[in-house]
Order: C-alpha cells, then structure tokens, then sequence
C-alpha cells in the first residue's frame, strides 16, 4: 500500500495529552496488522471489555475515512471516525481522528507493528488535542483492548 507523510510524528489538531503503549503479540506481523485493519476481525476485539464495536466504514487507504462505534456496557455509543494518513503494510497506520465525532475532540494516533523475537510488537502512540475522561481513561481502555486481541490473536 501507498505511503504517505512519512515521518509524521503529531497532527495539527493534536497538541494535548499523549498516550504512548506497547504489547508484543505471538503471532505473525501480518496477521496482526491484517486484524487490526480488516472489519471483520476488527469488531471482534476492538473496544474495551463489555463493549461491542460496529465497524460503519472502513476504506483503508491514505485518504479513506473509517466510522466505528461502540456500543459500552452503559448503554450509550460512543463514535470513532476519521482518516488514514498513511498505510505502509504491514508496518505502519497513521490515523486523524475524532472522539465521538465532536469538533475539537482530535486524536492522532499511530501504531507502529514491529518483528520482535519471531512476535510481533505494537506500539500506539495517541496526541489528544483535549483532555476529558476519554482521554484520562484511555490508558485502561487500551489495555483491556490489547488484552482483547491477544485473546482473539488465540484463536485465530
């Protein structure tokens, strides 16, 4: 696939908290990176535990827009939409995205997916341009997210 903007490190929106995580998975580069982009693995590992993910739009490619919501165990959806910057298969997703769809709630995110010792290691790299809830919460979210899809990774 296509690069774009690489060396990108922040968005221009994206100035605030930063969120910086990391998890080796036993399983193969490609197959992580392909779980983590294609809908329907996605959805059955993406969101913290209790929550359920629809994947609305998924167009991977630099330039494509994604929509995914979750559904949380409170009852309430809560959107996550934007754009892919750049794709380098199967190294590298940058993202510019939106928390809950609300202007002013942007999110950069970047995930890096490394070989490591036969493994595969993933790092997440988040640039907030607020600070709310969502972001304070998003170190726990992410974990049991991973957690998810060391699971998922499991079975496959």
């Amino acid at each position: 696939m296509p690069a774009s903007n690489a060396g990108t490190t922040k968005g221009s929106n994206a100035s605030g908290p930063e969120l910086v995580i990391s998890r080796v998975f036993d399983a193969p580069r490609a197959l992580v990176f392909k779980v983590w982009t294609d809908p329907k693995h996605l959805e059955q590992w993406w969101g913290p535990r209790g929550f359920t993910t629809k994947i609305v739009e998924l167009d991977l490619r630099v330039g494509g827009a994604f929509h995914y919501v979750m559904h949380g165990p409170d009852g309430n959806d809560y959107p996550f939409s934007g754009t892919y910057v750049e794709i380098v298969e199967p190294h590298r997703l940058v993202i510019d995205g939106k928390i809950h769809g609300d202007l002013g709630q942007d999110v950069w995110t970047e995930i890096v997916f490394a070989e490591h010792e036969g493994k595969t290691k993933v790092t997440v790299r988040q640039v907030f341009s607020f600070e709310s809830a969502a972001t304070r919460g998003a170190p726990i979210g992410w974990n049991q997210q991973l957690d998810r899809l060391t699971e998922y990774l499991a079975n496959l």
